[in-house]
């Protein structure tokens, strides 16, 4: 029986200590930028290959002593999870003023969890343990808020005004609205009510974001996530979704039909093409993907 025992528990102690997450790893390949994944904390992003972004922007940024003051002993009951790319402009220019703050407040870093996501095309804003799964992590950084184990709001990219102002909201009024709000709104949809109930709210949502998105750049960055999640037919439509609100723009077509295509949906996107050609007759890019998708 002691050696059944025994080999139970070294068994399980085999199984903890590979499932165990490394602090700090890095990837590090031949003639590319090194960049970290998975669980990190400071001391990572101290390290050699981060400290020439992270430690001026970190001295650089003076924080609001008042406001520091007033959010100091409400942020301690939150606890927050951030996710980041030590190969991301934003969170270079982002995470080290967010720690600046935190460290003010002298909020415990040990309600903090910071993931460093992967730039690699085929897990690209994927954490090797996927932390983000289910998250909506289309832009980094992205700093979520829990209370009680509930998420309560989320700071997308960088803040609407300054962290101590944005924090302030959230813990207080939290009628925070963080940017990218159409990729909230169209997760929220997907996530409850699918693509049906996506292609249902397209005239809702036209309506109520065609003229306060300022670029093509948010949903076409949520539609490239969803595929690389094997969510194809979410892709697609959250696609068409961003050729009806940017017309204008060829790009969303191309994608779209590039999607459709990849999808063996072949019809679709030549439809697609067809279509936006006579929007753009004189567009060479579209003749191209068109006589390309055809040939195949």
């Amino acid at each position: 029986m002691k050696t059944n025992i025994s080999t139970i528990i070294i068994a399980l102690l085999f199984i903890f200590q590979t499932n165990a997450q490394q602090l700090n790893k890095e990837i590090s390949e031949e003639g590319e930028t090194p960049f970290l994944l998975g669980k990190i904390d400071k001391k990572g992003l101290e390290g050699e290959n981060y400290k020439s972004w992270f430690t001026p922007n970190y001295n650089d940024y003076k924080t609001n002593s008042e406001l520091i003051n007033t959010i100091s002993s409400e942020l301690k009951n939150y606890t927050i999870t951030l996710f980041m790319g030590t190969w991301c402009g934003d969170s270079k220019q982002e995470v080290p003023k967010l720690y600046k703050v935190l460290e003010a407040c002298h909020f415990p870093m040990d309600q903090l969890t910071v993931i460093a996501v992967s730039r690699k095309l085929d897990m690209y804003k994927q954490s090797p343990q996927h932390e983000e799964a289910g998250l909506n992590i289309h832009r980094v950084p992205t700093i979520i808020f829990y209370k009680y184990g509930k998420e309560v709001n989320r700071i997308v990219e960088h803040p609407i005004e300054t962290f101590e102002e944005d924090i302030q909201n959230i813990i207080t009024t939290n009628d925070y609205k963080s940017n990218y709000q159409i990729v909230t709104a169209v997760d929220n949809i997907l996530k409850k009510k699918g693509v049906k109930g996506l292609k249902r709210k397209q005239k809702k949502l036209l309506k109520t974001f065609k003229d306060e998105v300022p670029n093509m750049y948010g949903l076409n960055t949520y539609g490239y996530i969803l595929y690389g999640t094997d969510r194809i037919e979410d892709a697609i439509a959250v696609y068409k979704l961003n050729t009806m609100l940017f017309p204008e723009q060829v790009r969303t077509f191309i994608n779209l039909a590039n999607t459709l295509g990849t999808s063996g949906k072949t019809e679709d996107a030549i439809k697609v093409l067809e279509d936006a050609i006579k929007l753009h007759p004189d567009n060479e890019d579209l003749k191209e993907n068109l006589a390309l998708i055809k040939s195949n």
